[in-house]
């Protein structure tokens, strides 16, 4: 279980988060929504310890994160996989290399292992051994973003994070990688998170919204509640896409 309890993010005199209170079931596959700058990957990297509150509490299991050591940081974002918004692919590495790097890092030497292990979950992202020595130029937007998946699962995280996943993808390539994401949520049974300002994607991969504005939370429901709110955030979310929910 993820929890955060009160918690409160200042970057200078700008207010991020203003006393946000959160809980995430294991299992659960929930997406934060918002406009641009609402504080929606502000609060994520806290769960993970990129960042730490002001002020409140931030739980992952029986891990006070706030209050974690290095030794302990560490230890707990092994059990995270984390996909950036950009990709963040090493550029100075092929596709096997930076798959291989995860699990290097997390101290397995077995190349045997290592080798089979890049092959599956690129399968499981439908791409196959022909992208292994690609490097991420050569690859196309909808690839890039399945191998920065695929790295991201390749160690069986108990949690993953989905930073903007379909930024920057045409509208047919966006669904392909909101297909992938209920399908892998099924077969690895891993709580997810993931942060969008995409209503469309938020309905399809998810079965719950929390909605930010200002620093606050001020929406938290299930699917159905979220296309009947009375909420006037959520309302103008939903005109905008109201052609295609």
């Amino acid at each position: 279980m993820i929890k955060i309890i009160n918690l409160h993010k200042s970057f200078g005199n700008f207010k991020v988060l203003k006393g946000i209170n959160l809980e995430v079931k294991t299992g659960e596959s929930i997406t934060i929504m918002g406009r641009s700058g609402t504080g929606k990957s502000v609060l994520v990297k806290h769960i993970v310890g990129i960042l730490k509150p002001d002020e409140g509490e931030v739980w992952v299991d029986d891990i006070r994160v706030d209050k974690a050591n290095s030794k302990s940081l560490m230890k707990l974002r092994r059990n995270f996989g984390y996909v950036f918004q950009m990709g963040a692919l090493f550029d100075f590495y092929n596709v096997y290399q930076n798959l291989a790097f995860v699990l290097i890092e997390n101290g397995i030497r077995n190349n045997d292992y290592i080798r089979n292990r890049v092959v599956e979950v690129l399968k499981m992202v439908d791409l196959d051994e022909r992208v292994l020595k690609l490097y991420p130029s050569e690859l196309s937007g909808g690839m890039r973003k399945r191998v920065s998946i695929a790295r991201a699962i390749i160690h069986n995280p108990k949690y993953i994070i989905y930073d903007e996943p379909t930024t920057g993808l045409d509208p047919i390539t966006s669904d392909l990688i909101n297909d992938l994401i209920i399908k892998l949520n099924s077969e690895l049974k891993a709580t997810t998170i993931s942060i969008t300002h995409d209503l469309r994607s938020a309905i399809k991969i998810s079965n719950r919204i929390i909605l930010l504005k200002d620093g606050y939370k001020i929406f938290d429901g299930d699917i159905q509640s979220a296309l009947n709110s009375d909420n006037e955030e959520m309302k103008k979310f939903r005109d905008y896409y109201g052609a295609y929910i």
